[in-house]
């Protein structure tokens, strides 16, 4: 049997911290709705059966209901296919959710918080749902797969192997006891970084976030199709994203003027499919107000510029000096030999330092 496995793609997420241009959560949203629908040409052209969407389809706290009724039109579109949906942490079946109120079309099979079986001539397929925004026990340590002569496939959002604190609120599952209860494809979603074909027969998948949504998230992203049959597994990724992000590093330590800096970020080569954080490096000459750069920053692919430059000064040199500076210098130089500081700590003094030589011209 065929399939496509997919998670992750986050409708409607507002991507609000993501970008410092006002346009880009619609450009984001956009590509959304292109990529999926990308999912559905594919799912016609190739004549697959079955659709497994492994959890956060959609924001339950951004969803609008005109973009429900858009994914349910498309899966109008497949009406062979057989549409499975395990709602994960992001979009759970809870009582005032599209999942539980909206009229899904009758090819599409939604999972709540109780294991349940669906049964076909081909294949069993067992799927989970989140009920709540955290899940910390699905059951399945107490559950046994009914007919192992059959193909059996269970749809879930998870976390595998979860260790610390966080991820265990997330459905967190021991690999071992995935792999004794001996499904033949685990199709998951949680973790936005694709995980597949990295140990031989691998059948515990995830496909990945459907289109990168952060910076965080860089490189391809796509699904999963599958064809499967009792101990035989072939799985190829497909790359779906209409665009990618990038981070540039530039140094700004020989740059002497902020008409330089502009001139440089304007330089830069970023592709029309690219968005691009800038990180500002190395040790800056001049003050740097980022939200004035991008005034004069043409690439409107150039979507976020961080700083993490610092001060250009020589403190043990300016220490020897008998003026106030060099008072200044002295102290501020004390205060930075302090072993115990934190990163926080440190940032905070060489802001002070930048204030107060700034205040002494």
């Amino acid at each position: 049997m065929k399939f496509v496995h997919i998670a992750d793609i986050h409708f409607d997420s507002p991507f609000i911290n993501l970008s410092d241009r006002e346009t880009f959560g619609d450009l984001k949203r956009l590509e959304q709705r292109k990529v999926f629908k990308k999912v559905i040409e594919y799912i016609k052209q190739n004549s697959i059966k079955y659709l497994f969407i492994s959890g956060d389809l959609y924001e339950h706290q951004y969803i609008r209901q005109s973009t429900i009724e858009y994914i349910n039109n498309l899966f109008k579109e497949i009406p062979e296919t057989k549409i499975f949906i395990s709602p994960g942490n992001h979009d759970p079946y809870i009582k005032n959710s599209y999942y539980n109120k909206f009229n899904w079309n009758e090819n599409v099979k939604i999972f709540n918080s109780k294991i349940e079986k669906i049964e076909l001539p081909e294949v069993d397929i067992y799927g989970f749902g989140f009920d709540d925004f955290y899940c910390t026990d699905c059951g399945i340590e107490n559950f046994e797969i009914e007919n192992k002569n059959k193909l059996n496939i269970l749809v879930i959002h998870s976390t595998i192997s979860g260790a610390n604190i966080e991820e265990k609120q997330y459905n967190s599952i021991p690999r071992k006891l995935l792999e004794e209860k001996g499904f033949d494809y685990v199709a998951t979603g949680h973790i936005h970084k694709l995980d597949y074909n990295t140990y031989e027969n691998q059948n515990i998948v995830y496909p990945g976030s459907t289109i990168a949504l952060g910076f965080d998230e860089l490189g391809e992203h796509g699904m999963i199709v599958g064809e499967i049959e009792k101990n035989k597994i072939n799985l190829e990724f497909i790359p779906l994203n209409e665009t990618e992000f990038i981070e540039i590093n530039l140094d700004v330590t020989e740059i002497i003027s902020k008409d330089e800096l502009i001139e440089k970020i304007n330089e830069l080569e970023i592709r029309e499919a690219q968005f691009a954080k800038i990180i500002l490096i190395g040790k800056r000459n001049f003050e740097i107000d980022r939200y004035e750069l991008y005034k004069f920053t043409k690439n409107e692919r150039i979507i976020k510029i961080k700083d993490h430059t610092k001060i250009n000064y020589n403190l043990e040199k300016l220490a020897n000096n008998t003026t106030l500076k060099g008072i200044f210098a002295s102290e501020m130089l004390e205060k930075l030999k302090n072993n115990d500081l934190q990163e926080d700590e440190i940032q905070i003094i060489e802001k002070a330092i930048e204030i107060g030589f700034e205040a002494l011209e």
